[in-house]
C-alpha cells in the first residue's frame, strides 16, 4: 500500500515539476533513479561518496573532453595527442552507416562497433560465414539509438555523432581475454579492477570481478570478489603510466586495458561506469574514492 501511494505521489510531483521546468524535472527523474538504485537519496548540494560525485559530473561538468573521449572513433585523436597512439587497436575502416561497407575489402576476421554508446559490437571470427544484411541492419538499428537518453542518464552520449568503425581482430579477444581497468581520480591511478570470464558487450557488472592495488596486491574492495588470481601483468607499469597520462585532465575516468600476445592495447576511456553507480564495490570504498576526488568548478558551455 505505502509504495503504491509513493508511486502515485512521485508520478504526480514529476509532472508539476515538468511543467514548471522540463530540466529540473529531468534531474528529479535522476534522483528518483539513483534512490532506485542504491536506496539512498542524491544531495547535489554535497556528493560524498564516488558515485553521488559522478552523478554532480554528469549534471555539472559536461566538458568537450569527456565527449570526444566517450567517442569511441574521436578519443583517437586524444590518443595521438597523449602520444599513445602505438596503444591503438588499428583502425581498417569508419562510415556514416551500414550501406557504405564494402565487405568484400574487409579481412577474414574483423571487429565492428557504433561509436556512440556501449555494446555496439560485431566481432567477426570468420567473414565467410557472416550474414551481411543481418549485419548491416543491426548496425543501422544500433546507429539510430540516442544511447545518452537512456535509463542510466549517460548524456554525453547524446551529444556524439553515430558512426561505424572496423578495427583489426585482436587474438584472444573474447571470454578468454583479461580486461585491466584502472581506476583514475583527479588524474592519478587509483585501483585496478579486473574483468575475466568477460562477454562482448562489455557489461562489467556480469563478468568476474576482483581488485588489485597499484601494487598489484590482492584487496577485498569488492562485494563479490571473484576467486580468480591474476598474474601480475609484464607490462604494469606501461599500463599505469598511459592511464595517468589520458586521466590528466579529468576528474574520474577509467582506463581499460588489454594485454594481448605480449603488447599492450587501450580498451576505451570510461566516465560514467555502469550509469554511474558502481554497486559492486563496498560502501567504505566508495566513500574513500569519494574522498579522494577533488570536484572542479562548474563547466558552462
Amino acid at each position: 500500500m505505502f509504495h503504491r501511494i509513493y508511486r502515485k505521489i512521485k508520478k504526480a510531483y514529476t509532472k508539476c515539476c515538468s511543467l514548471l521546468s522540463p530540466e529540473f524535472a529531468y534531474w528529479e527523474s535522476v534522483r528518483h533513479y539513483y534512490y532506485n538504485r542504491t536506496g539512498k537519496h542524491l544531495d547535489y548540494k554535497h556528493p560524498q561518496n564516488i558515485n553521488e560525485k559522478l552523478m554532480w559530473l554528469t549534471r555539472y561538468w559536461q566538458h568537450p573532453l569527456v565527449v570526444q573521449c566517450a567517442d569511441k572513433y574521436r578519443v583517437r585523436e586524444y590518443v595521438k595527442i597523449c602520444e599513445l597512439e602505438h596503444l591503438l587497436v588499428p583502425l581498417i575502416g569508419v562510415w556514416n552507416s551500414a550501406e557504405e561497407i564494402d565487405f568484400d575489402k574487409l579481412p577474414n576476421q574483423f571487429v565492428l562497433k557504433c561509436n556512440h554508446g556501449c555494446g555496439f559490437n560485431i566481432i567477426c571470427k570468420n567473414k565467410r560465414t557472416l550474414d551481411f544484411d543481418k549485419t548491416r541492419n543491426q548496425l543501422n538499428e544500433w546507429l539510430k539509438i540516442d544511447y545518452g537518453k537512456g535509463e542510466d542518464f549517460e548524456l554525453h552520449y547524446s551529444k556524439i555523432k553515430p558512426l561505424i568503425i572496423c578495427e583489426e581482430y585482436l587474438p584472444a579477444i573474447g571470454k578468454s581475454v583479461v580486461d585491466y581497468k584502472v581506476q583514475c581520480i583527479n588524474g592519478d591511478p587509483f585501483c585496478f579492477l579486473i574483468c575475466t570470464d568477460r562477454d562482448t558487450s562489455g557489461a562489467t557488472h556480469s563478468v568476474n570481478l576482483s581488485s588489485y592495488t597499484l601494487e598489484w596486491e590482492r584487496v577485498n574492495y569488492l562485494k563479490n570478489e571473484s576467486n580468480v588470481n591474476v598474474d601480475k601483468p609484464a607490462c604494469i607499469k606501461e599500463m599505469l603510466e598511459a592511464a595517468k597520462k589520458l586521466a590528466h585532465p579529468f576528474p574520474y575516468v577509467r582506463v581499460d586495458f588489454y594485454w594481448v600476445e605480449n603488447k599492450l592495447y587501450l580498451g576505451e576511456l570510461t566516465f560514467t561506469p555502469y550509469g554511474n553507480i558502481m554497486e559492486y564495490y563496498k560502501d567504505e570504498v566508495l566513500d574513500a574514492m569519494g574522498e579522494r576526488m577533488k570536484l572542479p568548478k562548474k563547466w558552462k558551455e
